[in-house]
């Protein structure tokens, strides 16, 4: 009789064992008394557990921990308003034991047979009993839980327990994202499939395929369980999912070892079709036992190898183009365990241009697994942990892995259940023990274990971690060296230290290494957190933190602005991720890079890192056939020393190409185009090339255009194509006057002195207040960058802004070109520049340029404003224009200049001297 299988989903009883009574007294020997539930589900979903409250105990680190003692915060500590603002919430809390029972009863005509159970992602350690007798236990985080219930099954009914404990049994780390509040919560239950499977009484219970890419054999390596028999007669069929491939099948019979290891090769031939990224060629392939019994799994024929610091799969050198998925699914806290979701993540990632994704400290379900066969998407998967009692940017801190610790051994297990549920997919192409270990012995041990995971299992590549230890055992590096900001960086990081240019790149990071390098967790740049969707937490976590942030900007009078807020913040930010991007595809050698992220991160204080929400969807300022043109298989560059010019300059740059496609091109042609702003053609050109070998970045030629006959000030787009193909890219460049208006303006005082602007005000005149950064009140660290991470986490790291909300329509900005967002020509303005602080001025008073505050704070924030003072007008700047030399606050101050002296200027706000003083320190 072949396998057979029944769900057992539906009603449990369920007992909460906070206390641990139910060992001590042999709950599972008795029939419980308790509430019913439904499983496959969560206990806070059912509305079991305890109100989260100031008393909860999390689990995660809370970084900053003023919300249990700032006043600010007093209303939202109160039960029934409880609200914290560093993750999302859950509206139950239980850590600890459970217990869920059923009966369930065995047909007669599987008597004699086994009986196995099935659990698919439970979330912490089962303990299962069959009747009174317990018949074993399973602690991993990462695949199902797996019992043998009964080696000869008697019909009937059977009282079924198991005992669900979602406490650091093994201290994984409490920021693990395999655990964490910070992301998918702590919760209790089972998800997925539960299942009585009925088979005989020998099985197959593992089945792996190694290819053999040299002499053209696969290799099988499977066991057979139960009552193992010395030889066996096994047949071998694979079949193609897709591709027109012949199926093939062999019979034979072999030796079976005593442990029931089954081994054995057969020829495949070297023409079957490969897979990768561009050509997912996915194979079935089933093993059976002449008693029916079988095992089918999903493989495909990937070669996979390093060469110096190349990745190269099938012999061609990819780019790994990856962003994180941090295990953050608040509608179920647990992630998808269906392959129809997985397809639709998946497919988001592709969309974006993107071709590989890290789990960051967890391993998704199968589904995730197969999905990614299907699309052609390279995996990263880490063993759960975050081994790491610091926790962020620790290395050296006292404790973590490698100390003889439980969760030593536990790591090991987890491999090596990983491996043996997940090993066969060809998307699977790297595995980390987990992120960024700490421990003063971790990198002996994590050398041990990359030594000994290799050897076991050759099919992918190995790291010790994500972030560190860069051991000379790993395959490859994940570190942060190569990326634009630093933890701590604050101002000085190339985005807010250096004019813009794109020459920028990490190649002398990559030189000091002697294998693949892929940056770890690049981008971290924020967008103001779409606090108006609260709508769409309907499950297991809620946003209150949203709900927190949201209450804050009614109170500062910001709510009617927050998708204004989160659009001009979100423009900034994709211009700072394809920066990053850009800067990696502009490096020879580098093998790849890691966004974090994609998607919002809701934890370690609420970090809206992503231009999709937490669900995977857009927050509606890029659309990804936007980024695909800078971040895909193949992308052009433009390596120039400025973005700002004068008339009297020349763009001089370097076209280059970044190609990682599925062949070489030849007989190419790039042509460019310079484009108005207003997409008016303006000039255009080309440069040919005869080819453009695969896995490399290529020179194109060199472009020069001059300025001189355009007109100015205005922006202009350098748009590169190559003809006849879907791939362009384009470039944003300012062109102001070689010499600033000189007016007139002789009836406008401009100073940056407050006593000097006073005398003036009084005598009626117009006013510019030009206040350098260090004499504004209120310590706001603007720079041209929106926040990085979020300033909770970071202990307030600069800048706390997240960029400018223009109005490009304003008189006062009529001669000098702008969107809404910030641009990069606003660096040269920002770079000295400070946040003017209008809590102390009317509401009424509403800022030119707007700075967006981050979303803790949520102050009124302006960089240019108007008002009245007694009989005088007033324009304050929070830049001292006049001080910086460059083309772009000429033409800033020209604008303001005109306006002040213009009939238009005419504020209509009135605010007292002791008001305006409140600005100035």
């Amino acid at each position: 009789m072949p396998a057979a299988r029944t769900s057992l989903a539906g009603k449990w009883i369920c007992v909460l064992d906070p206390k641990d009574a139910g060992l001590r007294e042999s709950w599972a020997r008795t029939r419980l008394d308790g509430t019913l539930v439904h499983l496959p589900g969560t206990l806070a979903a059912q509305g079991l557990g305890d109100p989260p409250s100031v008393e909860t105990h999390w689990t995660g680190t809370i970084f900053d921990r003023s919300f249990f003692d700032s006043s600010r915060y007093a209303p939202y500590r109160e039960l029934g308003n409880f609200k914290v603002p560093f993750w999302l919430q859950p509206e139950r809390v239980y850590v600890g034991s459970a217990w869920f029972q059923r009966d369930v009863e065995v047909p007669e005509d599987w008597a004699g047979s086994t009986l196995h159970l099935f659990l698919q992602r439970p979330h912490g350690q089962t303990r299962v009993w069959w009747d009174d007798a317990e018949v074993g236990s399973s602690d991993s985080l990462s695949v199902p839980h797996r019992f043998v219930l009964s080696r000869s099954a008697e019909p009937g009914v059977h009282r079924l327990t198991v005992r669900v404990d979602n406490r650091l049994n093994v201290d994984v780390g409490e920021n693990a994202h395999s655990v964490s509040d910070h992301t998918q919560g702590n919760w209790n239950g089972v998800a997925g499939r539960i299942e009585l499977l009925r088979t005989e009484n020998t099985w197959v219970e593992d089945f792996q395929l190694y290819p053999n890419f040299g002499d053209g054999q696969l290799r099988v390596k499977a066991r057979i369980a139960g009552e193992v028999p010395p030889r066996c007669r096994v047949t071998l069929a694979i079949n193609a999912v897709r591709d027109e491939v012949p199926p093939a099948r062999w019979s034979l019979e072999r030796e079976v070892a005593v442990d029931g290891a089954l081994e054995f090769s057969v020829e495949f031939g070297r023409a079957a079709p490969r897979w990768d990224e561009f050509s997912p060629a996915v194979f079935h392939a089933r093993l059976a036992l002449e008693n029916g019994e079988s095992k089918t799994v999903t493989f495909g024929f990937r070669e996979l190898h390093t060469e110096g610091r190349a990745i190269l799969v099938n012999g061609r050198r990819v780019f790994l183009r990856g962003a994180l998925d941090c295990c953050a699914y608040p509608r179920t806290g647990h992630p998808p365990v269906d392959v129809e979701s997985w397809r639709e993540i998946l497919r988001t990632f592709k969309l974006h241009g993107l071709n590989h994704v890290r789990f960051h400290s967890w391993c998704p379900p199968r589904a995730a697994f197969e999905a990614a066969d299907e699309l052609g998407v390279y995996l990263q998967v880490e063993c759960s942990i975050w081994p790491n009692s610091v926790a962020v940017l620790a290395f050296n801190s006292p404790a973590g892995i490698g100390d003889g610790s439980p969760v030593d051994a536990w790591l090991r297990r987890e491999t090596e259940a990983i491996l043996r549920e997940h090993g066969n997919h060809p998307s699977f192409v790297l595995l980390a023990a987990g992120n960024e270990p700490g421990g003063p012995h971790h990198k002996e041990f994590l050398a041990g274990w990359v030594r000994e995971t290799r050897a076991k299992d050759p099919r992918r590549l190995y790291t010790a971690a994500s972030g560190w230890p860069e051991l000379p055992e790993n395959d490859v590096h994940v570190h942060s060296d190569p990326r634009i900001h630093q933890w701590g960086d604050g101002l000085k990081c190339r985005l807010n230290g250096s004019p813009p240019a794109t020459l920028a790149d990490h190649q002398a990071v990559v030189e000091k290494r002697d294998r693949p390098l892929i940056s770890h967790e690049i981008g971290q740049w924020c967008s103001y957190p779409p606090v108006y969707d609260t709508g769409e937490y309907t499950g297991y976590l809620r946003a209150r933190n949203y709900e927190l942030f949201r209450d804050s900007l009614e109170k500062s009078g910001l709510a009617d602005q927050a998708r204004d807020f989160v659009w001009a913040s979100g423009k900034l930010q994709a211009l700072c991720y394809r920066e990053e991007i850009e800067t990696s595809l502009r490096t020879r050698d580098l093998a790849g890079f890691q966004l974090l992220g994609l998607a919002d991160f809701p934890g370690q204080g609420t970090a809206p890192v992503g231009v999709l929400d937490v669900f995977w969807k857009s927050k509606g300022y890029l659309e990804p056939a936007e980024r695909a043109r800078y971040c895909g298989p193949t992308v052009l560059l433009l390596r120039t020393s400025s973005r700002v010019f004068t008339r009297s300059e020349h763009l001089i740059a370097s076209v280059e190409i970044a190609h990682y496609g599925a062949a070489d091109l030849r007989d190419g042609k790039v042509l460019w185009e310079l484009r108005s702003a207003s997409g008016e053609l303006v000039r255009s050109g080309s440069l040919s090339v005869a080819r453009i070998p695969v896995g490399e970045l290529s020179s194109i030629g060199r472009l020069e255009i001059g300025w001189r006959e355009l007109a100015a000030p205005a922006k202009y787009r350098v748009v590169l194509s190559l003809q006849g193909t879907e791939v362009e890219n384009e470039w944003d460049m300012w062109v102001y006057p070689d010499a600033p208006d000189t007016g007139p303006f002789e009836d406008v005082t401009a100073t940056d002195r407050l006593e000097a602007a006073l005398p003036a005000l009084a005598s009626g005149k117009p006013v510019l207040l030009e206040l350098p950064p260090e004499r504004i009140a209120g310590g706001v660290a603007l720079g041209f960058s929106p926040i990085f991470w979020n300033t909770w986490c970071t202990q307030r790291q600069a800048p706390h802004t997240l960029g400018l909300l223009c109005h490009p329509e304003h008189p006062a900005l009529a001669v000098f070109p702008t969107e809404r967002h910030t641009n990069w020509q606003w660096w040269h303005v920002l770079h000295r520049a400070g946040a003017l602080v209008l809590d102390g001025l009317p509401r009424e008073v509403s800022p030119i340029v707007q700075v967006i505050d981050d979303w803790y704070s949520n102050r009124r924030l302006g960089l240019i404003a108007e008002m009245r003072v007694g009989e005088g007008r007033l324009l304050v700047c929070g830049a001292p224009l006049s001080a910086l030399d460059n083309p772009v606050a000429r033409q800033l101050r020209v604008s303001l200049l005109r306006y002040l002296a213009s009939e238009a200027f005419r504020p209509g706000v009135a605010v007292t001297e002791a008001q305006l003083r409140s600005l100035i320190v």
